[in-house]
């Protein structure tokens, strides 16, 4: 390759601490030629993929690993600050903290936000598992149920059947069955709803997964409503298709929007609220955007997010020396949903396996996912997480 001629280090700026964000700040910081400032609000990486887990009894470790272990002796500068304004003309972008940064390339990878389409209720009175924060206020409401009214919720609700709602619903029984035991709360049934727009749950999934999928919920007790509307939430109950539903925990899983910073500095965006990119996931001259943020085929899922990762580090070293760079060419993904323990539909183009062999490749590809970002053997150490329990409540600690 042809160095291009330059004085001065590069200045690449990456803004998003998920899959996407650190996946370019990493192998970017590999070229010397290259000075790399990754930008999060967090200072924590959060694995999506196990949230799940942690919300029914797994470790926090196990989906919240600090930036500082995934950077340690990289040569990255890491900035904990939000982004919040796009000077186009400077080349510079204005952080929370009111500091300016200048950049020579940007690399836009700032996540989703949870979006509840307007409907009366759900954001006072629902809860979340899309961070450790929520899952930490979802499980806090799960014990003190338990302890103010001494037995379980009439009704747990679970709306949306995409991949984790169905991975929360297949989990939920069996941990509420072990925190009551810990609570001395027996012999009381467990109502769990999960609910779906869609004429089926995992609408994305080919039907016969679907298919499988539902048949494993309802074998483990839980009650599979699709093609229902959720219209509105109080205190006491959730409305769904003009029926009341009583309940206290209704967990919201089913919808997310791009993030508001795109719309605010007047991106160019798709129907679908995404950014649109190039051939190149460029969106405008010198800014990529990459993952659940840029309108491509599969954007919305971590194996997608790391591929542009690894791709705009690729084409950012080419337009550097000089080089035009290959197009970017969509990576069909495999999907794997665990319902339970010891069972999960794994979907891979025409190949579908359900089960034991799909809790199996499930478990390798966590280990993967953990090391798309770290080290082997610090990948083996988080992956080995999983099969670690935690609990805040004073009560269930100390009957574990």
């Amino acid at each position: 390759m042809n160095k291009k001629t330059n004085t001065e280090k590069q200045q690449i700026v990456v803004v998003g601490g998920g899959f996407g964000g650190i996946k370019a700040a990493l192998e970017l910081s590999h070229n010397e030629e290259f000075e790399v400032t990754l930008i999060s609000d967090k200072l924590d990486f959060r694995y999506n993929p196990t949230l799940y887990h942690t919300a029914t009894g797994g470790l926090f470790r196990q989906s919240a690993i600090p930036l500082s272990e995934i950077l340690e002796g990289g040569n990255i500068n890491f900035i904990n600050d939000k982004l919040v304004k796009l000077d186009r003309t400077t080349k510079s972008i204005e952080l929370e903290s009111e500091k300016i940064l200048a950049y020579d390339k940007l690399v836009l990878a700032l996540g989703v936000i949870t979006n509840y389409f307007g409907i009366e209720g759900l954001s006072k009175y629902s809860y979340g598992i899309k961070s450790p924060e929520e899952v930490k206020r979802f499980k806090a409401h799960l014990h003190e149920l338990l302890q103010d009214e001494g037995k379980p919720d009439i009704n747990y609700i679970i709306v949306g059947g995409g991949p984790s709602g169905v991975e929360l619903a297949g989990a939920l029984p069996t941990y509420m069955r072990q925190i009551m035991k810990r609570h001395g709360i027996k012999n009381r049934r467990i109502n769990v709803k999960l609910i779906e727009a869609a004429p089926r749950i995992l609408p994305n999934s080919a039907e016969k997964v679907s298919v499988a999928a539902a048949k494993r919920l309802k074998k483990l007790g839980i009650q599979v409503m699709v093609h229902k509307m959720v219209q509105g939430m109080d205190e006491d109950s959730l409305m769904v298709s003009s029926k009341d539903i009583p309940s206290h925990t209704v967990v919201w899983t089913a919808g997310t929007s791009n993030n508001p910073f795109f719309k605010d500095n007047d991106f160019n965006l798709s129907e679908r609220g995404k950014v649109t990119v190039d051939e190149h996931l460029i969106a405008e001259e010198d800014i990529y955007v990459v993952g659940d943020n840029a309108n491509t085929p599969y954007s919305g899922l971590a194996q997608t997010a790391v591929y542009d990762g690894h791709y705009v580090t690729h084409d950012i070293e080419a337009k550097y020396y000089g080089n035009e760079g290959d197009a970017y060419k969509p990576k069909f993904p495999a999907t794997v949903v665990p319902i339970g323990y010891g069972w999960a539909a794994f979907e891979y183009g025409k190949l579908r396996l359900t089960g034991w062999t799909g809790w199996m490749i499930r478990e390798a590809a966590d280990w993967v996912g953990y090391h798309d970002l770290e080290p082997w053997w610090k990948a083996s150490q988080q992956w080995a997480t999983e099969f670690g329990a935690e609990e805040e409540c004073e009560i269930c600690a100390t009957k574990k």
